[in-house]
Order: C-alpha cells, then structure tokens, then sequence
C-alpha cells in the first residue's frame, strides 16, 4: 500500500513512494517545478552545450555534401597536373613559384608517350573583360583549352554545342559562354551565332553552358571556353597550361597514369632522384582530404567549445542538487523513517538531475535546429538535420545529468534517517 505523508515546500506536497518508476519521476518534476527559475538558469550550460553540438554537426554536414557536390565536380578518374597543385602554406607557394611553367612541349610529349592515359587536355585561364557593343563583363573567367576538355571536365552545354578539333587546329575565334555572359551582354536575346569581344577580339557564340548558380558566393556562370590555339593566338601563355588527365582503367588505374606522368615530367626537367616533383597535382581525392582535414580542425574547436559549455552546465546542476540535499535533508529523513531505501531516494534526485538536463537537451536540440534553419534560409549553404543527430543531442544531455547527478543522489541517499529527521 502507498504511503503517503506531507512534506515542506521544497517536496510540493508529492506523495512519497518508495518503488514505483513513475511517481518518483512525479516526485522528481514536482521538486523541479517547485524552483521554476532556478532550474532554468540551471540549463543554460546543457542548453547552449547540446546547441552548439547540434548546430555545428548539421552546418559542417550539410556543407560536406554541398562542397562534394558543387566545387568538387572532378572526375575521380581524372587529375590535373599543374605549376602550383594544393597551396596549404606559404611555404609551398614559394617553392612552387620557383618551378618552370607546363608548356605546349610538355602536353605534346605526355600526350604522345603516356600510355596509361586515356585522354590529355590541356587548359590555360585569365580574367578579362567581356563585350557586346555597349553592354560589357568584366572579370569573366575565359578558358582556353583543347577539344577534348569539354568531355574530360564533364562541361555540359545546354545549347549550341562545344568547339570542335578542328576548329581548335584552325584557330578558330569561336566561344561556348555561361549563362552569367549571356544575361548580361545578350539578355533575352539568343547568343548563338553573334559576335562579343573578348579582350578587343571577336569570337562567335557556339554554345551556352547550363546554369551552375553560386558557389560559397562565387558565381560559376560568369565563365567561357574558347579554343587553345585562339587563346594563345589572342592572348598568348605566358601562364602556363594546366594537363587534364584522364587515367586509362578509370580509378583503380588512377595512380598507375599518375607515376607514368610523373617520371614523363622529371625526366624533361632533369629533375634529381631525391628532389621533389616539380609540378603539383589536383585530384578530386585530394581536394576531399584538404577540405576534410578544415572541417575537421573547425568541428575539433566547436565541440570542443560546447564541450566546455556542457562541463560548466553539470557543474551547475551539481550544484544545484547539492544544495536541493542541504534543503530536503528532512523529507529525506521522514521518507527513510518510513522506509525507503537509499536506491529509493538515490533514484529520486539522480532522476530529477536527469530531467533536468534533459529539459536542458530538448530546448538546445530546438534551438540548434532552428539556427541550422536560419542559416540554410539566409545563406547559400545547406544543412543537415537527421534523426541520428537529435537524438545523439539527447543522448549527450542524459549523460551529462547522470554524471552531474550522481554524487549529490549518493549523498542524498548516505544521509542517516535520524540525523535527517532532526535536521530544521
């Protein structure tokens, strides 16, 4: 039979069991419902902890699949080798700047003699300026590469078509633009066919690339491609060629192509046995591994930011129920003496540590997902809310009220009954 006796204020006037899940979690919340501010202020750690947690995860998530999507659109099969490859370090600009550019000689030789390459394009890139009789573009991104490009980058035209071989072995003035060149010289006139001015020379629009959008506020429509042998005709290659290069067997035959290409190369610079390459290599590989390795250095410094949040905030709660002992020694008493056990009133307050953090988890689960929201809404990056995430964000808020909440409920419940019966 249940055993009922009234208690101070602190209880809430709650009936003392000694052995049913449910009223002590009764007990539990009337005990937190009682001091209504204080246990709020008493979340504000967990809060911002689990937040934290939440927002981060789904940002850096979202952003992942956003980054592989939209800047990473390599091929895995194809690398490009290149003066200055991955620059991590001012260091590595350095040295690279000192390296001698890829010239026609260079693409010719690895084109004629790599034979575990399927296909080699070559491309150089400048920023000019654009023109349609009055109407001008500055700043667009021009791309002088060989046929083979279009195929080996995945270029997708949407109307028109990509220049020929034959056209790029003539010289042709010809130009496939993007949909940022086509706005803004043509508007909602057709392009195919007309004449714009690239840097003072004329070029005929052959074909519209499909839109791309923005990309981490960069537009990738405010671009064109034109032949080589026309690039360097107007504007020469004082730069450099950047190889595109198609490795023949697909992935596994990645490395394969790599190490034929790299022996090419060093033996055309007469490069020593223990010195390093002189060129750089961009695989779609190696961009996920220098894009993982930021993300993960800015995940370490966030979590590591709502880790502490989550230690101040259990160091609060334990607080907390310390003194929530101190104040119901009492009730402690009188539950005793009517016999409860220690696990009885060890479950009690671990509970209430418990509900408490967890209340603490639930509004910074909503919290996260709503600035996870708020950013997706207000900037072009995605985020990635899952399951799996709010409820690891729970999760963290239960452990951390059972590890805030353990050493006051084993103080609760050591306290001697007539020791407690006697405290005022």
């Amino acid at each position: 039979m249940e055993r009922r006796v009234r208690v101070g204020k602190a209880s809430n006037r709650q009936p003392i069991t000694d052995n049913l899940p449910m009223d002590t979690l009764r007990i539990a919340a009337g005990a937190l419902s009682a001091h209504k501010l204080r246990s709020f202020l008493t979340l504000l750690g967990v809060i911002i902890g689990v937040m934290t947690v939440i927002a981060v995860v789904s940002i850096i998530s979202g952003l992942n699949s956003y980054i592989a999507e939209k800047v990473f659109t390599l091929s895995p099969d194809v690398y490009i080798v290149t003066r200055f490859g991955i620059i991590t370090s001012r260091e590595q600009f350095l040295e690279a700047i000192k390296r001698k550019i890829i010239d026609w000689h260079d693409y010719e030789a690895i084109r004629q003699s790599c034979t575990r390459c399927a296909a080699v394009g070559a491309q150089e890139t400048s920023q000019l300026t654009v023109k349609n009789g009055s109407q001008k573009l500055n700043g667009v991104r021009v791309q002088g590469g060989t046929a083979n490009i279009g195929e080996i980058s995945n270029v997708d035209v949407e109307e028109g078509r990509f220049f020929s071989n034959t056209e790029d072995q003539h010289a042709a003035m010809v130009a496939v633009i993007g949909s940022d060149v086509k706005d803004q010289l043509f508007g909602k006139l057709d392009p195919l066919g007309r004449t714009i001015r690239i840097a003072g020379h004329p070029a005929r629009v052959i074909g519209l690339l499909r839109k791309q959008g923005s990309v981490l506020g960069r537009s990738q429509d405010n671009q064109l491609y034109m032949p080589l042998s026309s690039y360097g005709k107007a504007f020469g290659t004082k730069r450099g060629l950047d190889l595109f290069i198609k490795a023949s067997g697909g992935v596994p035959g990645l490395d394969k192509s790599l190490d034929q290409v790299r022996v090419l190369i060093r033996s055309r610079r007469k490069t020593g046995f223990r010195a390093d390459d002189p060129f750089g290599v961009v695989s779609a590989e190696a961009l996920q591994t220098l894009w993982k390795s930021i993300s993960a250095a800015g995940f370490a410094v966030m979590i590591f930011i709502s880790g502490i949040s989550l230690v101040v905030g259990g160091i609060v709660i334990t607080n907390i129920m310390l003194v929530s002992v101190v104040e119901r020694t009492r009730e402690i008493g009188i539950r005793r003496a009517l016999g409860a056990r220690k696990r009885n009133i060890q479950l009690q307050f671990l509970t209430e540590a418990i509900l408490l953090s967890l209340g603490g988890g639930i509004a910074g689960v909503l919290l996260g997902v709503l600035i996870s929201f708020g950013i997706a809404a207000a900037f072009p990056l995605p985020t990635r809310v899952t399951p799996t995430l709010v409820m690891a964000g729970l999760a963290v808020a239960v452990i951390t009220g059972v590890a805030a909440g353990f050493f006051p409920a084993m103080r609760a419940a050591n306290l001697p009954p007539v020791d407690a019966l006697r405290a005022e």
